[in-house]
């Protein structure tokens, strides 16, 4: 009778069985077989240094420019930093001991809400050949404590690794909200700042390079758990915050330095406006970050407030646009969706007065268009033209103080 040459079950007990020159295999063994080979090929083609190919500078900005508006102060630093990290891994694999070793160049990106820090870090994902995740600093605690260990970060990146350590350990990590692990307050206390300073203390070893074992399905470290050990020495950090009110710290600093009357002359020309310019390391310090954590982020770049004439490019011309991504949810249901100008202007003006930056828009449009959303696609409507003052209805019905910032 026939049966199956790998698990030896007969014909009868198999959905299919197909005959080979000398023997047989089932449906099973073949989908078992498959997975493996998918398995073997995705290890030795993902994330390969040698097989890297290097974007130049330039190029990962014109990536960049296709999805994130303006902002071009904070590309060129990003584009360079991943430039120069691929650069520092070709040297490292090349392991030649007497040239000179290239150290690693942590950048933390400081801007208002809504003005790409997040989009920046996940649009550079989409063009990497090297494990790259986003972690969040707010749930991070120190051990013991409810919320998550600091190696969680590095659990992520061996997740996306799929587990290749070797891979991990030359990956990209974006730590979004650093400026929420601030250190609480200077002033002595009972208390620990186990979610501030007691974070910022146990990222030092992780951003400045050492062997970290981290727990390999994430969770609380326990002694019967194995542990994977990473080396972090060739893992790029990029941090970003908002570190709402550290424009008051720049003002302090800038203020400090007008002795004289020339010193008055120069204070004329800071443009106070935009305060996040001209931010540097000891206001870091003077927020809340410790000066190791200052010390281990060496750049600094910062991000401009969103203009009027930036948001409006935001509504339409990234290739991810929301009123792009509004005209394809219609376009499902067979509706052919139009904005009039008036209509997108009114909605960046709206966006400005809550101060909300581009994920206001978001919200905003959400607000005009629920009603349509709702009730179109159970109607034969194959057109729909949004005009101002449907607009301006549709908005002022909202809950709109929800929007407003605080």
């Amino acid at each position: 009778m026939d049966r199956c040459s790998f698990c030896g079950r007969e014909k009868r007990d198999t959905n299919l069985l197909i005959a080979g020159i000398s023997g047989h295999i089932c449906d099973s063994c073949i989908e078992q077989a498959h997975s493996i080979l998918q398995e073997e090929l995705k290890k030795k083609s993902e994330f390969d240094v040698n097989q890297i190919k290097l974007s130049k500078p330039y190029e990962i900005k014109h990536f960049l420019d296709q999805y994130v508006i303006g902002q071009d102060y904070a590309k060129k630093f990003i584009s360079v930093a991943v430039y120069n990290h691929y650069k520092r891994l070709v040297h490292v694999h090349k392991e030649d001991t007497n040239e000179v070793e290239i150290e690693k160049s942590n950048i933390i990106l400081v801007g208002e809400t809504g003005t790409g820090k997040t989009l920046l870090a996940r649009t550079i994902a989409k063009m990497l050949h090297v494990p790259f995740t986003i972690v969040d600093a707010t749930v991070l605690t120190e051990a013991g404590y409810v919320g998550e260990d600091i190696e969680s970060i590095l659990t992520r990146l061996l997740q996306v690794a799929d587990y290749n350590v070797e891979a991990a350990e030359k990956g990209i990590v974006f730590i979004d909200e650093i400026d929420k692990i601030a250190r609480k307050s200077d002033n002595p206390s009972i208390t620990r700042d186990v979610s501030g300073e007691g974070v910022q203390q146990g990222l030092l070893k992780l951003l400045e390079g050492s062997i970290v074992n981290v727990p390999p399905q994430g969770g609380r470290k326990h002694p019967d758990q194995k542990m994977i050990p990473v080396n972090t020495k060739n893992i790029l950090f990029i941090c970003g915050g908002a570190f709402d009110g550290i424009e008051k710290k720049i003002g302090q600093r800038l203020n400090t330095k007008t002795v004289g009357y020339t010193a008055v002359k120069d204070a004329d020309k800071v443009d106070r406006s935009n305060l996040l310019q001209y931010v540097a390391p000891q206001d870091l310090k003077a927020f809340g970050l410790i000066p190791e954590i200052v010390g281990r982020l060496p750049v600094l770049a910062f991000l401009n407030p969103l203009d009027k004439t930036a948001l409006r490019s935001i509504l339409t011309e990234p290739r991810n646009a929301i009123i792009k991504q509004y005209e394809l949810l219609f376009d499902m249901d067979g509706i052919k969706l139009s904005f009039e100008d008036t209509v997108l202007d009114y909605i960046v003006e709206k966006s400005i007065e809550f101060k909300l930056g581009a994920r206001g828009l978001r919200s905003i449009c959400e607000a005009i268009m629920i009603d349509d959303m709702f009730d179109l696609p159970s109607k034969e409507v194959k057109e729909i033209n949004v005009d101002l003052d449907y607009a301006k209805e549709k908005f002022e019905k909202s809950d709109v103080k929800r929007l407003k910032a605080a």
